[in-house]
């Protein structure tokens, strides 16, 4: 059984990015995103800062709660072998309904990838008074152009 880490969400929070469950390199380290071929954090310093990408991960998180983005994932815990969604099995849902109520000011969910997207609508539906956006996944596994993936990600901040 592997578990996600804790939400990385503050009072101010606005928009919401949602992966599945942290992958093996991510589990390891204890950050989000840490594969070093995951296009996430190269994503998110192109549209927010244009600086290098911090090496620290605190850095990182800083960086999204100054721009009044949340970090999570939408499993508490699953059994998995590898990095694949698809491997997924025996999954409980993080607890939403307890999060946006603590957090009203959250009005979007970015899922990144189809699969954390499923995931949750499954659960939880259409949640009424947020906007959700489906992004391509920023995991190595998917093959898409980095530029391709930055001009789709882009497409939440307006």
């Amino acid at each position: 059984m592997i578990n996600s880490f804790p939400p990385f969400i503050n009072s101010s929070t606005e928009i919401l990015i949602l992966g599945t469950m942290p992958g093996v390199a991510s589990l390891s380290k204890q950050e989000y995103y840490a594969h070093q071929r995951n296009h996430f954090w190269k994503i998110i310093y192109t549209l927010l800062d244009g600086l290098p990408i911090s090496e620290i991960f605190k850095e990182k998180i800083e960086l999204l709660q100054t721009n009044k983005i949340g970090l999570w994932d939408v499993l508490e815990n699953c059994e998995r072998k590898g990095s694949l969604d698809i491997h997924i099995k025996n999954h409980k849902e993080n607890d939403f309904e307890s999060l946006f109520n603590k957090f009203p000011a959250i009005t979007k969910i970015v899922f990144n990838g189809k699969e954390s997207h499923k995931y949750f609508l499954k659960k939880f539906g259409q949640i009424e008074g947020i906007t959700y956006f489906v992004m391509p996944s920023t995991s190595p596994a998917n093959t898409m152009s980095f530029e391709n993936k930055l001009k789709i990600w882009s497409t939440f901040l307006d």
